[in-house]
């Protein structure tokens, strides 16, 4: 295969720039989730620990540099964004971002049934109903964002 065709089968379809009515309903979802999130009080910090720890799950590299960004925007540290992957390990979280977070993980691998009760009763000792039920809108959507970008193969370049 010559150079010219490998890079053509290489090339991936940016599905958001090619079906950009289907790509703007996500964003106009995500915009939703974002008012749910706020009117359920959860604060910026925790909504961008959420859609990290998705990100960091589904290895999105476009979104982690996003979010990252905002969590940072939002107040959050570089500390506790490093360590984000192993929050178990730390006491760096508060037990409603914990929960939370358990709750994001068993929302992106539903298939895990005893991790997803477990999540699910942390979060009930903490959340209200509307904040669970934001934590996981929240969750749904930086998935469907994280498919986008993974399958598109959307570039994280180096800053100007």
């Amino acid at each position: 295969m010559s150079d010219r065709a490998a890079e053509a089968t290489d090339r991936r379809v940016f599905v958001d720039k090619q079906s950009p009515k289907a790509y703007h309903a996500l964003v106009e979802t995500s915009e939703a989730v974002r008012g749910v999130a706020a009117e359920a009080g959860l604060d910026r910090v925790l909504v961008e620990l959420v859609n990290l720890r998705v990100s960091q799950i589904n290895r999105c590299a476009f979104c982690l540099d996003v979010h990252t960004r905002a969590a940072l925007r939002a107040g959050d540290t570089t500390r506790r964004l490093g360590v984000l992957a192993a929050w178990r390990d730390t006491e760096l979280f508060t037990e409603r971002e914990r929960a939370a977070l358990a709750l994001a993980e068993a929302t992106t691998e539903p298939a895990n049934g005893a991790a997803q009760d477990t999540a699910y009763a942390a979060a009930r000792r903490v959340l209200s109903d509307d904040e669970i039920s934001a934590v996981i809108w929240v969750a749904i959507t930086i998935n469907a964002f994280n498919r986008v970008s993974v399958l598109s193969r959307h570039p994280v370049r180096p800053a100007p």
